[in-house]
């Protein structure tokens, strides 16, 4: 799909508008399968949109509001999001690979198969979100807040995790220390020992 930047830029503004005037004014964003990468971004928000299948990929992005955005299926590939607010948002199936996160916010959101291989999630609050099948592998989870977030069959496989913080409020259903070929699942308290054994 083709869309110019013209028509996405009147898009964005009327985006803009509908949050200043909560819903008065304007139109809430919906966009898919659009490449962002030469748009400006920065005088825009992205928060309460719904943005599908997207590409940011190496864009500059730190302390861009995303909360209760539906991103499934977009690509965040090597893009700084430092202090990016992702709280209530759904990022099901969209891929953060390399990506520094750094003291974002992905609290109460939803990561099903998402992809966070070799991304840097130090200080992050991930309180209350939800992790299925999340692909975590040599991430970095210096000092995250991990407190009544929920972890099934997520990949952990080199994950850094010194300092983790709230493990013993986390919901550890079931995690998966091997690769998705070969997977080597531990589930529970076995799961939770596993993880105290790096902190």
């Amino acid at each position: 799909m083709t869309t110019d930047i013209k028509e996405i830029m009147t898009r964005l503004k009327s985006h803009r508008l509908w949050i200043e005037t909560i819903g008065e004014q304007g139109k809430k964003l919906g966009i898919d399968e659009i490449d962002l990468r030469n748009v400006d971004l920065s005088q825009y928000p992205l928060d309460q949109a719904y943005i599908t299948a997207c590409i940011f990929d190496g864009m500059e992005l730190n302390h861009k509001d995303f909360s209760s955005s539906l991103l499934s299926s977009s690509t965040f590939i090597s893009t700084n999001l430092e202090e990016a607010d992702f709280c209530k948002s759904t990022v099901s199936y969209a891929d953060f690979t390399n990506a520094n996160l750094k003291a974002a916010r992905l609290a109460d959101s939803e990561c099903i198969e998402t992809v966070f291989v070799q991304a840097d999630l130090s200080n992050t609050n991930l309180v209350a979100a939800l992790f299925d099948e999340t692909d975590f592998r040599n991430a970095i989870f210096k000092n995250a807040d991990v407190r009544l977030a929920t972890f099934e069959r997520v990949l952990l496989k080199g994950a850094k995790l010194t300092g983790l913080r709230g493990l013993e409020e986390a919901f550890i259903k079931s995690i998966n220390i091997g690769t998705p070929e070969e997977p080597d699942i531990l589930v529970g308290e076995e799961a939770i020992e596993w993880l105290q054994e790096f902190i």
